[in-house]
Parts: C-alpha cells; structure tokens; sequence
C-alpha cells in the first residue's frame, strides 16, 4: 500500500462526512492544528497579538475553514488551500497598509483622541459608540479614578484604550 493510498484511507479524503470515523475526525484534527502552527509561523507576528478589525475576520474564517476541514464537511485539502490563501491575503494586506497610511486607516481604521489634557471629547465618544460608564470602566482598568488625571487617552485600532497619564 502506497503513502499516498494509506494517508488518503486514514484521512478519510474521499468520504462524505457522515462516513467518517471518529478515529479519521481525530487524525484530521492533528492534522489541520500541525498545519495552522506551520502556517501561522510564517504569518507576521503581529497577527498573533492585539487583533484589529482584519485579524478577527481572519482568526474567525480560518476556524471556520480549519473546522470544516476536520469535520469533513469539506475536503480537508481545500481547506487547508483556503486558509493559506487566506494567510497569504493577511500577509499581503499587512504589507501594503505598512507603507500606506491611507490604506491602512481605511482597512484598519484610525486611532481617536478621547481625552486631551483632561478634557474629555464628548464628539468622539459619540463617533466610537463609547458610553461614559464604558471610558470610566476602562480608564478604572488602568488605574484611574478621574479623567482630570490624563494627559492623553486614545481608542486605539485594536478598540483598546491607551491612556498616558498626567505627571501632576
């Protein structure tokens, strides 16, 4: 029996996915993980670290994939297409907005000034869907009780509030 004969029977390659084994689901599953660790190594770092709006869409797809790819619910070769493909379009697209601002803001979005020395810009808690129960949660996160307290806090592309805090 070839490899290519045993490694497509214990896959289950040719199955419909209600004829797979679980011991076959199993193997697919060991599988697709080896093959995201592999593929992730070679994605760009920051995609393993605070998400933006893009790195949810691609951590969400690529579940999606890997997880129809095991179950058998499409062929697991095809899957693991898609999701390079897909790895390679995020690798891509980090490229281009690296270099263009322009792109960047408009496929990641832009950072927004919420408070200023102390003052707190009401238009763009309104423009980010921010209540003010949500930036007293948030400024309480990184240990601050009054907003008079910061120099200057931004809601960042990834949706997190970074705050500098006043010296006085």
């Amino acid at each position: 029996m070839s490899i290519l004969h045993w490694s497509r029977e214990a896959f289950g390659v040719s199955l419909k996915a209600e004829d797979i084994q679980f011991w076959q689901v199993a193997l697919r599953g060991m599988l697709v993980y080896a093959a995201l660790i592999v593929i992730l190594r070679f994605a760009k770092k920051r995609s393993l670290g605070r998400a933006t709006a893009v790195d949810v869409v691609i951590v969400i797809t690529v579940g999606s994939l890997a997880s129809r790819g095991i179950t058998g619910n499409a062929p697991l070769g095809n899957s693991l297409i898609a999701v390079v493909t897909l790895m390679a379009m995020h690798w891509l697209v980090s490229l281009v907005t690296r270099d263009h601002s322009t792109i960047s803001d408009w496929i990641k979005g832009s950072p927004r000034r919420i408070i200023a020395n102390g003052e707190i810009d009401e238009e763009a808690l309104i423009a980010a869907h921010m209540s003010d129960d949500d930036l007293e949660e948030d400024l309480r996160q990184r240990g601050v009780a009054d907003p008079k307290e910061v120099r200057l806090a931004m809601l960042e592309r990834s949706g997190q509030l970074s705050v500098i805090k006043d010296k006085g």
